[in-house]
């Protein structure tokens, strides 16, 4: 059962973000779980190596696409009679085809990176899910500048992607001024959920990959803060901030209770 009112782009958008979070979640979840049921925790060399390249590929994907859905908002609160023009649907499919191939391709070159390093061994990986830092802790040789280009990959997508919804949400808030009170609330309704789902996403990404390479003990903590319980709270986030959708779920909530009403 579908409803009009949650055709648009946004909702477009929002459905990618929240199958990309499913699926990010799905590769740090399941294995968590196992881990903490099995005595020996261990896990094959091609087994972690496509754990980390899904997780980049996943978390490239999302910060894409946290974007696309920034300026999906400004087109559609500065140029709102341009929208269905700009936004249609051969443009939303190309900018989610666009971020994918972003995030598919800041996954290669993370992967590359760190799997062509020497692993001798003890392989004993201090974390919960095979990661950039306890990787690179177990290669035998001068992981430096490795790590500098693993830093630089991801500082370059965060600093593009925060540059990015840093711009539109200022340009927004000014163009606000000049909109009824109620039109106001309705765009800040929207635009809050978006910071907020953007800053619990980067936040953590912040904390964990652009710093020096030192494991604080609050890095497992803040981990599964991102891998596991962020993914499925954003799309309630939008869910529960979101006026249409809300009123989308009554009108479904009442056709499944009261069928003859139908």
């Amino acid at each position: 059962m579908s409803s009009r009112s949650l055709g648009s782009p946004m909702y477009f958008f929002l459905s990618y973000l929240s199958f990309v979070e499913i699926c990010y979640a799905s590769t740090t979840a399941p294995r968590l779980i196992s881990d903490l049921l099995a005595e020996r925790k261990t896990i094959s060399l091609w087994g972690c190596m496509t754990q980390f390249s899904f997780i980049h590929l996943f978390g490239g994907t999302e910060a894409f696409l946290l974007t696309l859905m920034a300026y999906d908002r400004y087109v559609a609160i500065c140029k709102p009679l341009s929208y269905t023009t700009i936004m249609n649907r051969q443009a939303c499919a190309f900018l989610v085809g666009a971020a994918w191939v972003g995030g598919s391709v800041h996954s290669l070159v993370d992967s590359l990176l760190v799997f062509h390093l020497p692993f001798c061994g003890p392989n004993v990986i201090g974390h919960y899910f095979c990661d950039v830092l306890p990787l690179l802790k177990l290669a035998c040789s001068d992981t430096f500048l490795v790590g500098l280009l693993i830093v630089a990959n991801g500082g370059t997508l965060s600093v593009i992607s925060f540059v990015a919804l840093l711009a539109s949400h200022v340009v927004i808030l000014l163009h606000l001024r000049t909109r009824s009170s109620e039109g106001r609330c309705k765009a800040l309704s929207t635009c809050g959920s978006h910071i907020t789902v953007v800053t619990l996403f980067f936040g953590p990404c912040v904390f964990i990959y652009l710093r020096p390479s030192t494991t604080l003990f609050a890095d497992k903590t803040v981990a599964v803060f991102y891998t596991v319980i962020t993914p499925p709270l954003n799309p309630v986030i939008y869910s529960l901030r979101n006026a249409e959708v809300k009123k989308a779920m009554e009108r479904l909530w009442v056709r499944a209770v009261k069928p003859e009403e139908r």
